[in-house]
């Protein structure tokens, strides 16, 4: 269990670096308070993770293992393509981020679970879950997400200012990269 915990708060956490949902957080400390804005990022998180750990631990059970890690470490390819590209908000997004609401929390639950559905971070939840224990996953995963949001408020709170968004790209699809060549080299093996 531990270490799919720390794998999967490392995979997360690399992840979620310059990803729309820590956008969207900075947009939300900008107009809320930060623990509010945490604790909707962290009930909306928990329950994609939890779908997530769900879904990858039943694809896991039918598939082959040999077969799953070279299936993984294709999609961690792609999840560095997909992360050097970028992301951004698009326009429904953002007007949820900056929509003025009296609950912060269900505001940023809301949204940070819609925009989370079918994001890269829930893909890679789903590929980690296939593979690793489901508790150690969904744990990890959750507070990796929580933790990258969290670096995100307090950039969007102290800085006012967004973190270099081509470093940390860069820096994101490196890792997805390495983990993808991993995965594909102990399913061949």
């Amino acid at each position: 269990m531990w270490s799919a915990l720390v794998l999967s708060f490392g995979v997360i956490f690399v992840a979620e670096l310059g990803d729309k949902s820590q956008l969207m957080a900075m947009a939300f400390a900008a107009r809320f308070k930060a623990l509010p804005v945490l604790v909707g990022i962290t009930i909306a998180t928990a329950a994609t993770h939890a779908i997530s750990v769900g879904l990858g631990s039943v694809l896991g059970a039918q598939l082959p293992t040999d077969t799953i890690a070279v299936i993984a470490g294709v999609a961690f390819l792609l999840f560095a393509a997909w992360t050097l590209r970028g992301d951004s908000l698009d326009d429904d997004e953002k007007s949820a981020a900056e929509r003025s609401t009296r609950n912060a929390v269900v505001a940023a639950s809301a949204a940070f679970f819609l925009a989370e559905l079918g994001d890269k971070t829930m893909l890679a939840t789903i590929t980690l879950a296939t593979k690793e224990d489901p508790w150690g996953t969904f744990i990890g995963s959750t507070l990796g997400m929580v933790a990258a949001d969290a670096l995100a408020i307090l950039v969007g709170q102290i800085l006012g200012a967004r973190l270099p968004e081509r470093a940390i790209r860069v820096g994101a699809t490196v890792a997805f990269v390495v983990f993808g060549i991993v995965l594909i080299v102990e399913g061949i093996r």
